[in-house]
């Protein structure tokens, strides 16, 4: 689908930036997910529904396993999208998501990874607006964990 880089790619302009427009920026490594993280996020939180933090009763749940938070797969949207590309900014700001969802659980184990594509690039005033799509996809799954439009201001 996507090819895989050692280092994040480095935009410098909004010149660089609206060549890549439409294109597949690249994809993440992989992240497995272990069930520290999530009950760590479900303390975070105050989520300790049991399908997350219960496994002994997730084992006869509907997935077999305890699950990721939807939201803490949503979390780990700046860590892994920071390994496909960067933009070398005076400073960066999240602005919004356009739309989110949760396609599919991600059962504790799993590995997953993001994989971006640059949808848009708009000046607004002094900053270089990114609308970017990002699937969180796991290891073995047709069907991604999460699919997200984003929106990121960079000044720079």
């Amino acid at each position: 689908m996507s090819v895989s880089q050692a280092e994040p790619t480095v935009y410098r302009s909004a010149e660089e930036l609206l060549a890549k427009v439409g294109e597949p920026l690249g994809h993440s490594e992989w992240l497995t997910i272990e069930q520290p993280r999530i009950d760590e996020f479900a303390r975070a939180t105050g989520d300790f529904q049991w399908i997350h933090v219960d496994p002994d009763r997730a084992k006869d749940g509907p997935f077999g396993a305890t699950i990721a938070h939807g939201w803490l797969t949503a979390s780990l949207l700046p860590v892994l999208v920071s390994e496909i590309y960067r933009v070398e900014a005076k400073m960066a700001v999240n602005y919004g998501v356009n739309k989110i969802r949760f396609t599919s659980p991600v059962k504790v184990g799993s590995r997953v990874r993001a994989a971006s594509t640059l949808l848009a690039v708009d000046e607004v005033g002094p900053a270089v607006q990114l609308t970017v799509s990002t699937a969180i996809e796991i290891d073995g799954s047709e069907k991604p964990a999460l699919v997200a439009e984003t929106l990121s201001r960079y000044y720079l």
